[in-house]
């Protein structure tokens, strides 16, 4: 399959995988998620790749779910909107799923589903200068892959996660256990093949192995049922399109989406 919306190669063990829409940010929208997907899969398939690295061309890792396209759209009920979130969800875990190892590299921005993906890799190397976060309910949406607690514990998830926030700063990803480390930006791609690297020089039944065991603890915490739990209330969310979200897709549609992002955040500046 000829890939327009990603680029591949094999550097060494290395795979790689360059999401590349840079003039929307690396949006995730259909084209693209098939080609990821197409793409995990042979790599994983191939026996000589170790280790899978993910990265953004352009200005940003990725700004999450393509809003233009999703406008598009036009789901009804929860039942469709079940089955569209499922397909979504599986994109996001797959890289949690992956036998082998899978390491993100962030730079610019790193928001909703795309935080998601990243949350999913084994690591998350940031530039500094990349903001993080999941604005969902400030629109009237909500979470596919519902991770952050899981990494963060429940203050700092509750508060992240209520208020919408997405401009969370790499430092305060670090701190928070969202990424692994923070370098200077532009070096961000040699710091996570660095790991890359390791990980290769590594025995590679051990890396697998491990790998599942750590998994494993978080199966046996009965992760994936929360997870799968809070996409059916993901569900109700997005079927129910209250005001807000009603509103957001109203100036979207007849004012574009900057125009209705603009509307989103200004309700949440603060006031003199």
């Amino acid at each position: 399959m000829a890939e327009t919306c990603i680029k591949t190669r094999v550097d060494g063990s290395i795979a790689i995988i360059t999401l590349d829409r840079p003039d929307v940010l690396n949006a995730l929208n259909s084209v693209l998620m098939a080609e990821v997907t197409e793409a995990m899969k042979r790599f994983t398939a191939a026996p000589e790749v170790r280790v899978i690295v993910l990265h953004g061309a352009g200005r940003a890792f990725s700004a999450g779910f393509d809003l233009k396209e999703s406008a598009t759209k036009n789901y009804q009920g929860i039942g469709q909107w079940r089955s569209v979130l499922e397909y979504d969800f599986n994109f996001l875990m797959q890289f949690w799923d992956c036998p082998k190892p899978t390491i993100a590299v962030t730079h610019g921005f790193c928001l909703a589903g795309a935080f998601e993906m990243a949350l999913s890799c084994d690591i998350t190397v940031a530039a500094e200068g990349t903001r993080f976060g999941e604005p969902e309910v400030r629109f009237g949406s909500g979470m596919v892959a519902l991770l952050l607690p899981w990494f963060v514990g429940p203050k700092a998830a509750k508060e992240l996660l209520l208020t919408g926030n997405d401009k969370i700063d790499a430092s305060r990803a670090l701190a928070l256990g969202i990424v692994n480390h923070v370098v200077p930006a532009g070096k961000e791609m040699d710091k996570g093949m660095e790991i890359a690297r390791d990980m290769v020089a590594a025995a590679p039944l051990s890396v697998e192995l491990t790998k599942r065991a750590l998994n494993r603890t978080y199966e046996m915490q009965n992760m994936r049922q929360a997870l799968l739990a809070a996409l059916d209330i993901d569900a109700l969310i997005e079927a129910g399109a209250g005001p807000e979200r009603t509103e957001f897709n109203r100036i979207r549609k007849e004012q574009g989406l900057k125009a209705a992002i603009e509307w989103r955040d200004a309700r949440f500046k603060q006031k003199a």
